[in-house]
């Protein structure tokens, strides 16, 4: 019975073993070579959208920059109109002459920096230049830029042709030999136009210059070529790219070299076909160094249109089959081992297989439906190196890739959205910072009033660092306002200054300065903005208050002298170095660790609106006194 069982036993086993075997072997070949490529297709799409995603990300950095630039060729625009205007305001009211004007107008636009190579130039209707680092006096009405366009007519034109007060802009290509430009540059110029003098005041500077965070982009490109180098495929497959003339520009050894004239062993021109067919797959045989024979390589590639690139994944077919090589030797010794122990173990084999075979599967199932409900962080737990195993390592891979590429798409929800907000809070700024200056000041005032044993003291504390800390934030986000137009009504300058000084008392700078009034009581109304000239005279005070220490005298005169209503800010703080005097108005231009540089700049912008003066005269260690002089009656503009 036993001789007759067994071989009814062993034979089918080993014949369906040996086909089962046979089949699985073969299946296995076609189902990683399958799978292999699956993994070269997702590596080169993974690449591309790395690729595109470091593309956009500096496309919108670019586009961000571009617009904060034009923002300040447009205030470096109506700075640089404003000084001029100043010196014509000067000429018209007889205090100087015409050519005096004219050349004091000429050394402030001078003095004026844009960028590293950008300038501020000044020229008339027909094209003359009148102000320039290097061709003054020159015609340049017939210019033309790169692409051949008239863009100093076109200027020209437009300029003549626009409202009072309106900024235009123009963008040119431009190649300045000077600078050693191989090519050209896309240059920005934001100008205005002074239709007394018949001048065009313009502040240009080239686009590319805006970008100031070209190491960081540098730095984030190298990390993404670290990146790139980084992923293998397989035991030795790696990831390249390359631009369509064949130079390498990323590539673990070959990296900046140009292989369009490699050959694999048979004489293929691989790189050449490439580069002409941009997308698709190719095999060719390679021999690296120290190897005996060549060995067949598979190779993935398609176009990244952007950057010109070819995208590039490969890997060596033996490489592909090694896990169907141990697969195949796997099922023999299984066989050898099942044919010896067969007879008395049947039935629990027939158990186990069933175990083996059908719990991972079901395992597998499981988790695709818990992907499909959209669980993308389960993955398929693997157990096997078989066919299996291999699918189940591709699954997870595909989710893993799914899964970063939501990721992606949620980081990139997230920065427009703070972008957005971005936008939302500038415009929302300026209504939020009034309200917390007069909280911060009440508040200041009622913890002057309070012991420190009241019961209040300690929330009007908080009140008072909290409304700084919000003061700062809004401050921050103020960085570049423009002053609006100034409303002008009758205002009784005197009550207007006692009001701010009491105001401004309050302030931590003011505690231990004296505040002395030396108003004219003869003074007129004079027509101004309030709002705006309560901020003139916070700035100065605050100014004064900070230059000061315990001691300090600050005094506040007002006087009528030859039609204008003159203010003075007196102070014995440590004062202002001589040649800082004329840097002090300046934007941006601050002695201060913290500040902005803008008060001073803005205070000048807005007692010039009200067709004001504001003059400094300091002497280190002694002191300082600001003059503003306001006309009693001043036009609508």
């Amino acid at each position: 019975m036993l001789a007759m069982v067994l071989p009814l036993v062993i034979i089918p086993i080993l014949l369906v073993g040996g086909i089962t075997g046979y089949i699985a072997n073969y299946h296995a070949y076609l189902g990683i070579t399958q799978t292999s490529k699956d993994d070269l297709e997702h590596m080169t799409s993974f690449t591309i959208d790395l690729l595109q995603a470091h593309h956009q990300q500096f496309q919108v950095y670019k586009k961000d920059k571009e617009r904060i630039f034009r923002q300040e060729m447009a205030a470096l625009a109506t700075l640089s109109y404003n000084l001029v205007e100043a010196q014509y305001r000067q000429f018209a009211a007889g205090r100087t002459d015409r050519n005096s004007a004219l050349q004091e107008a000429r050394n402030a636009l001078k003095k004026v920096n844009v960028g590293d190579t950008g300038y501020i130039y000044a020229m008339t209707g027909d094209g003359t230049l009148k102000v320039h680092i290097a061709r003054e006096g020159e015609n340049v009405y017939d210019e033309k830029d790169e692409s051949g366009r008239y863009f100093i007519r076109e200027m020209c034109q437009k300029a003549r042709a626009s409202k009072p007060g309106e900024v235009l802009y123009i963008i040119y290509p431009w190649r300045n030999a000077t600078l050693g430009d191989q090519k050209a540059r896309n240059k920005i110029v934001a100008y205005r136009y002074l239709r007394e003098w018949d001048w065009i005041i313009a502040a240009g500077g080239y686009l590319d210059e805006t970008y100031d965070n070209a190491s960081f982009e540098r730095s984030s490109f190298e990390l993404l070529k670290e990146k790139i180098k980084q992923k293998k495929v397989g035991e030795t497959g790696y990831i390249f790219c390359m631009d369509s003339k064949g130079t390498f520009t990323v590539h673990p050894t070959g990296e900046g070299k140009n292989f369009i004239h490699a050959s694999s062993e048979e004489g293929k021109k691989f790189i050449r076909e490439m580069c002409e067919k941009k997308s698709g797959w190719i095999r060719y045989s390679w021999r690296n160094r120290g190897e005996p024979q060549p060995r067949m390589k598979i190779v993935r590639y398609d176009y990244f249109a952007p950057w010109d690139w070819i995208i590039a994944v490969g890997s060596y077919e033996d490489e592909f089959y090694s896990e169907a090589n141990k697969i195949k030797w796997r099922i023999v010794a299984w066989m050898g081992l099942l044919t010896v122990i067969v007879g008395c173990i049947s039935t629990g084999l027939v158990f186990l297989a069933a175990r083996v075979f059908t719990g991972p599967i079901n395992r597998m199932l499981e988790t695709i439906r818990q992907v499909k409900r959209g669980r993308l962080d389960v993955r398929v737990e693997i157990n096997s190196d078989d066919e299996l195993g291999e699918l189940g390592s591709a699954f997870n891979r595909m989710t893993a890739i799914i899964q970063r590429n939501r990721e992606m798409e949620a980081t990139l929800a997230q920065q427009g959205k703070m972008a957005s907000l971005g936008v939302l809070s500038s415009g929302v700024a300026h209504e939020i910072n009034n309200p917390l200056g007069v909280i911060l000041g009440y508040a200041a005032y009622l913890e002057g009033k309070m012991s420190e044993d009241d019961p209040g003291y300690k929330y009007i504390h908080e009140i008072k660092r909290e409304s700084k800390r919000c003061k700062k934030i809004v401050q921050d986000l103020l960085n570049y306002a423009r002053t609006p137009k100034p409303v002008l009504a009758e205002t009784d300058l005197n009550a207007l200054l006692v009001q701010i000084a009491d105001f401004a008392a309050n302030h931590t700078d003011m505690h231990d300065v004296k505040v002395v009034m030396d108003l004219d009581k003869g003074l007129p109304a004079v027509m101004l903005d309030g709002d705006q000239m309560r901020q003139v005279a916070i700035n100065l005070i605050l100014n004064a208050g900070a230059a000061m220490g315990r001691g300090g005298l600050l005094k506040i005169s007002t006087s009528l002298e030859d039609e204008y209503a003159v203010i003075r800010f007196c102070d014995n703080g440590s004062g202002v170095a001589q040649e800082n005097i004329e840097k002090i108005f300046e934007p941006f231009f601050t002695t201060k660790e913290k500040g902005t540089g803008l008060g001073l700049a803005i205070t000048r912008q807005i007692v010039e609106q009200h067709h004001g003066r504001i003059s400094i005269e300091s002497e280190p260690g002694i002191g300082t006194t600001i003059t503003v002089q306001l006309p009693l009656q001043s036009e609508e503009f």
